[in-house]
This record gives structure tokens, C-alpha cells and sequence, in this order.
């Protein structure tokens, strides 16, 4: 079981940024600190969660090509000075929920009734702060906030007959590729996001999450 600080109130919502909770540090540039919150009830802490270390290893890879993939997109559609960048370490709070939380923040944050696998929460700047404002400098490497529900994710692992480590290695990089501006409302913002994740997660050594497309299995029903 992974070293976590106790939560006992949710952070998770649009400009909520970095909350308290254990955080593992490391001098790596490309890399991105986690702040680990386990508010999981007791009674789903019969699993372990995946370790801190594995946790930065996905999204590191996934900040990584994501921020790639945007720069080649904005130079091929406009010129250098359009350049997206994240500071690095880059931050991002993780805060792993049972399914009430999760059912909680669906229904407030996204109108949706039940429990959901991931809600990424890509970190805002605090009304009034200019971009330009050095404290909003010093704010610049927050990513956001990820909420991930670990009965879903142990259920949906199941029911996708995958490992639970591989399924919580592709939320964390699904949940990365959205605070970073990725999204899949169109079949084209789908396709493209999918072959990323696909990309990523092979170099993670890890298979296609989405090999399973049947109506009651199909991973891209589910986030």
C-alpha cells in the first residue's frame, strides 16, 4: 500500500490547484510531482493503490508527449509564439475517492448521476490574476486536480478483463491529456486523444486500452 496522507474534504473543482497531502519530491525535470490523497472510506482500502513512484512515471510520460503532440499542432496551424509550455516539475493533485465522492462531484460538476472512473479539474488562475503577474509565473507549473474512484476502476478492470494497474495507468494518462487541454467531443478530438494514450501506454508497456468495443465493455463509453 502506497504512503498517503488521510483527506477528509474534497479539493477537487475548477481553480482548486494543489492540495495538502503526502507528495513524494525528486531534482527530475521532465517530470511530474503528485500530491496523493487517499479519501477512499475504509472499507475499500482492502486494496492496495499503485505506488507514488509508478503514479509519476504515467503522467511524466503523458505530460511529455501531450505537450509534444500540442506543440506540433499549434506550429502547424499558426506560428511559434502560439507554443503552449508547463514549467517544470510540473504538480498535480491526485485524490483517489470511494464511489459516494465520486457520485457527489459527477452530479455537481458534470450534471451525470453515479460513480465515475476519473474527473480531471485543469488548474485556472485565480480571478483577478493576470497571466502576465509573476505570482501567476510561480503558479504556472499546476496542472490541476485528477479525482479517480478505485471501486469503479476495480470493476471496470474486471469487466474489461485487464489488470487493475494497466486500467489505472490509462486514467492517469487520460486524466493528464485533459488538464493539458485534450478532449474527445468530437470523433476527430477522439481519435486523435485515443492514438495518443494508445502511444503513450505502449511506450509504458502497456496495450491498447481500447482493443474491447463491445457495447457492455467498450472503454470509450466509460470516459
Amino acid at each position: 500500500m502506497t504512503e498517503t496522507k488521510e483527506a477528509d474534504a474534497p479539493t477537487a473543482g475548477p481553480s482548486a490547484g494543489r492540495a495538502a497531502g503526502g507528495t513524494t519530491a525528486t531534482a527530475a525535470e521532465d517530470v511530474v510531482l503528485i500530491d496523493l490523497q487517499d479519501a477512499r472510506p475504509q472499507t475499500d482500502r482492502q486494496r492496495p493503490l499503485p505506488s507514488v513512484p509508478d503514479l509519476e512515471r504515467w503522467a511524466s510520460e503523458a505530460l511529455a508527449a501531450g505537450l509534444a503532440a500540442g506543440l506540433a499542432a499549434e506550429l502547424a496551424a499558426g506560428p511559434a509564439s502560439a507554443r503552449r509550455t508547463v514549467p517544470k516539475p510540473a504538480e498535480l493533485t491526485l485524490r483517489i475517492v470511494g464511489e459516494e465522492e465520486s457520485t457527489t462531484l459527477n452530479r455537481c460538476y458534470r450534471d451525470r448521476t453515479g460513480a465515475t472512473n476519473i474527473l480531471s479539474f485543469p488548474f485556472d488562475l485565480p480571478p483577478g490574476l493576470d497571466a502576465l503577474d509573476p505570482q501567476a509565473a510561480a503558479l504556472g507549473s499546476l496542472l490541476g486536480d485528477l479525482i479517480i474512484c478505485a471501486p469503479v476502476v476495480q470493476r471496470e478492470a474486471h469487466e474489461q478483463d485487464k489488470t487493475e494497474t494497466a486500467h489505472w495507468a490509462h486514467l492517469v494518462v487520460h486524466g493528464v491529456l485533459h488538464l493539458l487541454g485534450f478532449d474527445h467531443l468530437t470523433e476527430a478530438e477522439a481519435s486523435a486523444m485515443e492514438a495518443l494514450e494508445i502511444r503513450i501506454l505502449g511506450a509504458l508497456g502497456f496495450p491498447s486500452p481500447y482493443e474491447v468495443i463491445d457495447d457492455v465493455h467498450d472503454e470509450r463509453r466509460r470516459i
